[in-house]
């Protein structure tokens, strides 16, 4: 979980140029499910944080990115240790 909360407090720092794929390995250190039905768009799940549907295409855009920090961080209240 330690990667997943350095990426996190990088996303919050900069909130620019990031790939899906450092969403996705966020999501698995948090137990959150995603997925990407042959759209343009991933969708993550958690019964904490509800859903949020990121776009996929580069460049991820900042506002997006800041709601999947905040969504990550609803995710990750009851996983702390």
């Amino acid at each position: 979980m330690s990667n997943a909360r350095k990426l996190i407090a990088r996303m919050r720092r900069t909130p620019h140029d990031w790939r899906i794929e450092d969403f996705k390995v966020v999501a698995d250190s948090l137990g959150i499910s995603y997925d990407q039905h042959g759209t343009s768009h991933v969708v993550f799940r958690h019964p904490n944080a509800g859903r949020l549907s990121v776009p996929a295409r580069r460049p991820i855009k900042p506002v997006y990115v800041r709601l999947f920090v905040d969504f990550a961080g609803r995710a990750g209240e009851n996983n702390e240790d």
